[in-house]
């Protein structure tokens, strides 16, 4: 329960588009993605060019540094978010940028006030992760109207559907992102089949932006890097949503009980916005995780995100979800809470 898989598994369409998909992989893929690509781009009401699919979102991002990104220019983020944005960002030769939380989430007012003419690209993780929080559209639209032209914002919605679906639950318009995308503006969108498809071991990824940024992103990838089978499920999974919607109820009603839980046995259990918990345990993380994993229940301590006291816990199905509260309940007697 460490890296926020869908514990139903993929779409049993994407799983006879895998298995027709096989006898084909004496082929190269399609290196263009392309009936991915327009399937995409006439869901989301977008030119074709405007879709680049790589393989998974941190291939994606480390793209995008290398084409935007050279030694002396920076990017900015907030602190206790993905952390492959630094990674990426340095690897390029840039310079990362994290600007203070607030609330557990990104500060938008901060982040704006940290873009300085060094600075290329901006990473908004919505909801976040490791967090799970959420900043709501018009929040969005104070702070893309703020940004410089010269500067590449990356809203990062890797965990759309789950938001998507908790926005309807609590009545907010979480986003509009794409709008910014058919205006022309420098946004670039990233979703991922890993989430709530079920697909995360076959690293399908894609970004929505300009299509002049997709072109040169488009250059930097690794050829061939999204596999037959992979091209083939991710197109079956676009036609599943009894199966998605399945992931969805289960994941808001396995939010609620977890929050719920966590938080009645005295530890800070964030509102999530994802498939996952923040949760401040009081003591270090690392040690709780090793804990766990010896009662064989695997978390995400987030150390290297910069909270030592907080982890992270997918959400699963019921039986899983009850499993995991047993272990922590029992890990935990052995340590008095502390925060």
């Amino acid at each position: 329960m460490a890296s926020n898989e869908n514990p139903f598994g993929p779409s049993p369409k994407a799983v006879q588009a895998m298995e027709a998909a096989i006898t084909e992989c004496n082929f190269y893929p399609d290196n263009d993605a392309r009936e991915l690509r327009q399937k995409l781009a006439a869901g989301f009401r977008v030119a074709t060019d405007q879709v680049l699919v790589a393989a998974g979102l941190t291939s994606l991002l480390d793209i995008i540094c290398r084409a935007l990104l050279k030694p002396g220019q920076n990017a900015v983020t907030s602190q206790r978010s993905f952390i492959v944005y630094p990674i990426a960002t340095k690897a390029a030769g840039g310079e990362i940028i994290e600007a203070p939380t607030k609330d557990d989430g990104f500060d938008l007012e901060a982040i704006a006030a940290a873009i300085a003419p060094g600075t290329r690209l901006v990473f908004l993780a919505n909801p976040n992760n490791p967090t799970g929080t959420l900043f709501d559209a018009a929040a969005l639209d104070r702070f893309v109207a703020r940004v410089p032209e010269y500067v590449v914002v990356i809203v990062d919605e890797a965990y759309y559907e789950f938001a998507q679906y908790f926005a309807g639950q609590r009545k907010i318009q979480y986003s509009h992102s794409l709008d910014y995308v058919r205006a022309g503006r420098k946004v670039v969108v990233l979703r991922t089949f890993s989430k709530a498809h079920g697909l995360a071991g076959l690293r399908v990824g894609y970004g929505i932006g300009p299509a002049d940024l997709m072109a040169d992103f488009s250059r930097l990838r690794t050829t061939f890097s999204v596999s037959v089978p992979a091209q083939a499920a991710a197109l079956a999974a676009l036609d599943d949503d009894a199966h998605i919607q399945l992931a969805l109820k289960n994941n808001a009603d396995g939010a609620e009980s977890l929050v719920k839980e966590l938080s009645g046995l005295g530890y800070r259990a964030s509102l999530t916005w994802a498939n996952f918990v923040y949760c401040e345990v009081g003591e270090d993380a690392g040690a709780v995780a090793k804990r766990m994993q010896a009662e064989g229940v695997i978390i995400r301590a987030l150390g290297a995100w910069g909270a030592p006291l907080a982890i992270r816990v997918t959400i699963g199905t019921p039986e899983q979800n009850q499993r995991f509260l047993a272990a922590f309940k029992r890990v935990m007697e052995r340590a008095p809470i502390r925060l």
